[in-house]
Order: structure tokens, then sequence, then C-alpha cells
């Protein structure tokens, strides 16, 4: 039996090889637009506390994308991640007297341990049965919450939530009690979150979400156990938004009941969805829109959330991409515009 052997020249893999070219360009394109943000927000912006604000929901606009840009799971229980996060914190620093990272590593363990708890029970179902079970969950949270009132403050919040220093034994290294040393410690925790995100998505890890998000079915007969990468990004996301809910509560120097509830997951998938889906940068877009327009026209209109209404039918309608879409699509045509660059002659 004769053997045929298959040979490509290197032409054909020239598309490909400009496909990843292109799309490593990018990347690295946005991680430096990310840092040029990080840099600007505080000299733009008239305090370091609202460019603080903005870093913290573009944290947790971020773990959100992981879930319903990379993998397709519109999910409400966002917040259960958020407040416990924010509590669990303020807790072990209220009691334990837990240092800034030991603080971190608690709301970490906590909403690492309730995501993988939500996502084991909510990926047992899909479509709208899955927005309802997270929401559903989301509503027990607020109201165990609630019910809490010695822990949590209830109505009240928990008050007294400290501000530590960076110390080593007795001795202070760093105090965040200043605006802009706390915006300096939630740039670099942020920075370092959005590092490691680009490398997941990128990797094949992140291909494989992809992959869940267009066709479950046919992940799954290829061979991935799908159920299995949905509550590894679960764990991931939640991990994330209770790094989030920490650093807001830290930030405010209370946590307010307010977090754990159902208005928070909304805001938080209202600045994914407008700062676009799928797209890392677009998280932190979509984070300082919101944040800017809440502070700009609460000022002016106390009704402003009917502007946020309009914002996001008209991003769903006019920008499937978000505002990183239709900034993607200017940049395209200014290329396209651009006149042709002729190589002078020596």
């Amino acid at each position: 039996m004769e053997t045929k052997t298959v040979t490509t020249s290197p032409q054909d893999d020239k598309p490909s090889l400009f496909a990843r070219l292109g799309k490593n360009r990018l990347a690295a394109g946005t991680t430096l637009a990310m840092f040029a943000v990080i840099i600007a927000l505080p000299i733009v912006l008239p305090s370091a506390t609202l460019a603080t604000e903005i870093l913290i929901f573009a944290m947790a606009a971020l773990a959100c994308n992981l879930l319903l840009g990379y993998t397709g799971l519109l999910s409400f229980g966002q917040a259960i991640f958020f407040g416990a996060g924010a509590y669990a914190s303020a807790l072990s620093m209220i009691h334990w007297n837990a240092g800034l990272f030991s603080a971190l590593l608690v709301a970490m363990a906590v909403g690492s341990v309730l995501a993988l708890l939500v996502g084991m029970l909510c990926i047992r179902r899909k479509g709208i049965y899955f927005v309802m079970l997270t929401l559903a969950l989301t509503q027990m949270a607020y109201f165990l919450a609630y019910t809490l009132s010695d822990w949590t403050g209830g109505d009240n919040g928990l008050l007294g939530v400290p501000r530590p220093s960076l110390a080593v034994g007795e001795m202070t290294l760093i105090s965040f009690n200043s605006p802009l040393a706390f915006y300096g410690l939630v740039a670099s925790i942020f920075a370092t979150i959005y590092i490691i995100a680009r490398r997941i998505t990128d990797s094949p890890f992140g291909s494989t979400l992809l992959a869940i998000r267009e066709n479950e079915s046919r992940a799954s007969a290829l061979g991935y156990d799908t159920r299995l990468f949905k509550i590894m990004v679960f764990v991931l996301s939640g991990t994330i938004t209770a790094i989030a809910g920490a650093l807001y509560g830290m930030l405010l120097n209370f946590v307010p009941l307010s977090n754990i509830e159902l208005m928070m997951s909304e805001q938080i998938l209202i600045m994914t969805i407008i700062g676009g889906t799928g797209s890392l940068f677009g998280s932190l877009l979509g984070a300082g829109s919101i944040v800017l327009l809440g502070d700009i026209m609460s000022a002016i209109w106390p009704r402003w959330m009917l502007l946020l209404g309009v914002a996001l039918i008209a991003v769903v309608i006019f920008m499937r991409g978000g505002l990183w879409g239709g900034l993607q699509s200017l940049l395209n045509r200014a290329s396209r515009h651009a006149p042709p660059q002729h190589d002078k002659e020596a």
C-alpha cells in the first residue's frame, strides 16, 4: 500500500502566521494602553479616590468578562463574590487584626470557595435557567447578609473597616492612608491581574473557553470536559471579584449592604457590556465610563440612571462590540484612509 505525504509550503503558513502576529501586536498594544491609562487617571481626574474606584470596578468587570465575554456565561452572581470578599477581608482585619495581604488572601479564599459552590450548582443548567439560578442565589446572599446584622451591620453596613499599611513585623514600610498611595496599591494589583488574565486568555485554556462560548456541544465532542472548564473560570472570576470587593471596602472604610445586592451584579454586567465583551481593555473602558458618568451626572441630575439606560440601549443597538469595538472600528477606518507611505530613495 502506498502512502502519500502531504507537504505544505511556507506560503501556506503565512496567513496564520500574520494572524498570530497581529493578535500579539494587539495584545501588546492594549497592555501598553492599560499602563498609560493607569498613569494618566490620577493626573487627569480631580481626585485619586475617583481613579481608585474606576480601577476597582474595572477589576470586577474584567472578572465578569472572563465569564460573559470569553465563556458565554451571563451571571448575575458577581455581587455574591464582591460582597463576600468585602465582608471577609473587613471582618478579618477588625477581629483578627489581619494585615493587608492576609486580608486579601482571606477574601480570595472565600471568593474562590463560593464561586466553586455557585459554579458547580449553576452550570448544571444552561441558558435562561442558568441566569435565573445565579439571580436567585444573589437574592439569597443579600437576605443572608441582611439577616446576619451582628456580623454585617445590616442596613447600616459594616463600619470601621481599616486600611492597613504594608508592614514587616512592627515596622511600617508603606502607609496607604493617603488616597494617592492607596491608588498605587490598587493600580499595582489591577495591572498584575490584567497581565495574568491576558496570559490566560491567550493560552490554550483561553482558546478552549472561546470554543465553549461558540459551540459547547462541539467542544464537548472534541473531548473537552466543558463542565470542568466552566467551573475553573467561575473560580477564577469569583476570586478576582472578591479582591475587588475587599479593596472597595478598604477604599470606603466600610462595607455597605449594597455590595452584595442584585444591583451590584447589574452594575458590573453593564460595565462589561458597555466596555465590550471579550475585551480585557474594554472592561477598563466600561468601568471608567460608568463611574465617571455617575460622578458627573449625579451632581447635575438626580435621575441620571435614565441616561445609563439610554447609553446601554445605544451600545447594544449601534455598537455590538461596546466602546472597545467602536474604538477598533475608528482605528481601522483611520488606517484605511491613511495615505500610503513610500520609501524614500537614498
